[in-house]
């Protein structure tokens, strides 16, 4: 059962576009099975760079099937603009397929996003403003717009109605903002019904017959692990799961359909918004990773916050997913250091642990423990095998694999598509 899902192993960002086109040649499906157009990828094919933010990056790879599950929310307006903008370039977008049971970003979650973020000042949580924290907040209180909904005007009229109820009095009385009306929501909406008719389709029944038809199917998550809702950094995470659980529940596939569990690293270590970072630099290092590893994100533009690789998440998402193997991104913006950082573990009120803290409180208070590896000055970027590598990259790559706790079986060593060292294969 050739059944992989690829995911971010820190806090997103770390370079799963780049992993997912690698092995998009060798897959037959890719599948979004969370989040919406709040995450970002960036996948660099020759000289033409692609910023993705809500179609899987499989949709770069002819002869794979693109889907967008049950667990993503979708913003129609983007979702068309974003394959109006692949069209242009000559890319066939004709194949993507888009679950029917998926929920839809409306104009009204964009607009309750942004007026709580600023409502709650000092103790906001560093949202995009894109209405993702809504929509599935509408989803699990079951007054949510699923992409169906857009194919039968009367009962988009109630749900529009039933969701608006509460909303309007809140933005009007909390907020001091205008009512929108549920007529001028429903014909925005219906205005996409016509475009995205075509890709909706049963993608838990097709992608179960590919699996049992011995299809490769890949499922790729959008954040990483420590933006989980449940797994991560709460409150500063994301509305869903991205670790591999939530591959099943956001696609219909089941568990023991899943033969592999990739996790993508950066060899050091970023996150976008607010939250507790315990190796963060605030010093030219910081600045040096930002600017060499064009940390800014996809999505947002933000300025990434840059710190040191961290053992102790890596660890820490390889048991909360089961993680088989590692794919090591940004090796290359290393180079130059001459002894690199590592944090195997933290020290807090005076205590070390190798482990995550599950108190929050006490995750906000870790000091990082350091361990210092020799860095090297070589260029890597035309590395093709490991023994490519000078020595003192491949120990630091053999250090952090033996701290994180699965193989790394694959290399980054520069943004383009052919700049990637197989170690072993994923397939």
């Amino acid at each position: 059962m050739p059944a992989l899902v690829l995911l971010g192993a820190q806090w997103g960002d770390e370079g799963k576009g780049k992993a997912t086109d690698l092995l998009g040649g060798s897959v037959d499906y890719v599948v979004r099975y969370q989040g919406g157009n709040n995450a970002g990828h960036t996948v660099v094919v020759g000289d033409q760079k692609y910023a993705l933010h809500l179609l899987p990056s499989g949709i770069l790879s002819p002869g794979c099937v693109p889907v967008i599950g049950n667990g993503v929310v979708v913003d129609p307006s983007v979702l068309l603009s974003e394959l109006s903008g692949l069209n242009e370039r000559g890319v066939d977008t004709s194949k993507l397929l888009l679950s029917g049971n998926a929920h839809l970003i409306t104009p009204y979650h964009a607009t309750l996003d942004k007026v709580t973020e600023r409502f709650l000042g000092k103790r906001k949580i560093g949202t995009t403003g894109r209405g993702i924290g809504p929509s599935y907040a509408d989803k699990i209180n079951r007054v949510g717009i699923r992409v169906q909904d857009l194919f039968d005007e009367s009962i988009l009229l109630q749900k529009v109605e039933a969701a608006l109820d509460f909303k309007n009095q809140v933005l009007a009385k909390l907020y001091n903002r205008r009512a929108i009306s549920p007529q001028q929501v429903v014909d925005e909406l219906l205005g996409y019904a016509d475009q995205i008719k075509g890709y909706v389709a049963d993608t838990t029944l097709i992608l179960n017959q590919a699996i049992d038809d011995d299809k490769v199917v890949l499922f790729e998550g959008g954040q990483g692990t420590l933006l989980d809702v449940d797994h991560g950094t709460y409150p500063f995470v994301t509305s869903s799961n991205p670790t591999a659980g939530g591959a099943c529940t956001g696609s219909g596939v089941g568990p023991t359909k899943i033969s592999r569990v990739i996790g993508i690293l950066k060899a050091y270590t970023t996150r976008v918004g607010a939250g507790p970072f315990p190796t963060e630099l605030f010093d030219e290092d910081g600045e040096a990773l930002r600017s060499i590893g064009g940390e800014f994100g996809v999505t947002t533009g933000r300025n990434r916050r840059c710190g040191w690789f961290d053992a102790v998440i890596a660890r820490y998402a390889t048991r909360v997913n089961g993680l088989t193997d590692f794919f090591l991104t940004k090796l290359d913006v290393l180079t130059g250091w001459e002894r690199i950082p590592v944090c195997v573990a933290y020290e807090i009120d005076g205590e070390r642990t190798t482990e995550l803290p599950y108190n929050q409180s006490d995750f906000h208070h870790a000091k990082p423990v350091y361990e210092y590896l020799p860095g090297w000055s070589e260029d890597i970027t035309k590395a093709k095998t490991f023994a490519d590598l000078p020595k003192n990259a491949q120990a630091y790559v053999k250090t952090l694999e033996e701290m994180s706790g699965a193989p790394i079986s694959a290399i980054g060593v520069g943004p383009g598509r052919d700049e990637t060292i197989e170690v072993n294969s994923f397939l």
